[in-house]
């Protein structure tokens, strides 16, 4: 049978059976036997299409790998669980900024804390896009009704709204950088999500808990696991539903 979620996703980004090969280093045919026959890559090849194609190895080739391997290989993507969002060792998110090469992805409301207390944020974050790195980052909407209600669940009321804007004043310098992407969102935040090519620190939220007292997982992705995929497809919803903080731009 064919691979419609493979030939879908294919479509969707634009890649013919001849671009994908290309990329991959195969024969063009060998491509479409994947669509059009029941033909699973290597698994070499089905972690590139899945990174091209903004999915996850299990939902273009659910039967690739047997259940219990799949979860195994999801298990071991955990590489460390934090209590609090404070017990994070303090390099680490600039560690993890600076040794990306291709995406970083940040989906919070405000996260005044990584440039308050991280001066070389900025400028890193800067450094990235110029070299060619695609960064977005997602602020929840300041005038967005599930801002009001964080702000009410944790008892701060419209202070929300401040830190977003607060936090945005940190941000303006890169708003003219063409790999540069500054949005807000207006859905419920179920998780920050901190995106580093392969490697992600997820800071959990509790209700009327501040972030910086929830738990953080610090994953990486493995070829035929779908724990990191499952967030990168959460933040890609949300990245969905966008809208730019500065439209003239």
């Amino acid at each position: 049978m064919p691979n419609h979620r493979l030939r879908d996703g294919m479509l969707k980004n634009g890649l013919t059976a001849s671009a994908l090969a290309e990329k991959l280093g195969v024969d063009p045919k060998t491509v479409e036997r994947w669509v059009t026959q029941t033909r699973n890559p290597y698994p070499r090849h089905r972690h590139t299409i899945a990174e091209l194609l903004n999915e996850s190895e299990s939902y273009l080739w659910p039967d690739a790998l047997p259940t219990q391997r799949a979860v195994q290989i999801s298990q071991s993507e955990l590489v460390h669980i934090y209590p609090r969002r404070g017990a994070v060792p303090t390099d680490l998110w600039q560690r993890l900024l600076e040794q990306a090469t291709r995406q970083v992805g940040v989906l919070v409301y405000g996260g005044l804390f990584l440039p308050e207390f991280n001066h070389r944020w900025i400028a890193t974050l800067r450094e990235k896009a110029l070299a060619g790195a695609q960064v977005e980052l997602l602020f929840g909407d300041p005038e967005g009704e599930h801002i009001t209600e964080r702000g009410d669940a944790e008892g701060i009321g419209p202070a929300m709204s401040n830190k977003i804007l607060n936090a945005l004043a940190f941000y303006k310098d890169l708003r003219d950088l063409d790999n540069v992407g500054i949005y807000y969102h207006d859905t419920i935040l179920y998780n920050s999500i901190y995106r580093f090519d392969d490697e992600m620190l997820v800071n959990t939220h509790l209700y009327g808990t501040p972030a910086a007292y929830a738990p953080v997982l610090h994953l990486r992705r493995l070829g035929g696991g779908d724990l990191f995929d499952s967030y990168v497809a959460s933040f890609n919803r949300v990245l969905g539903k966008k809208r730019a903080v500065w439209p003239e731009h």
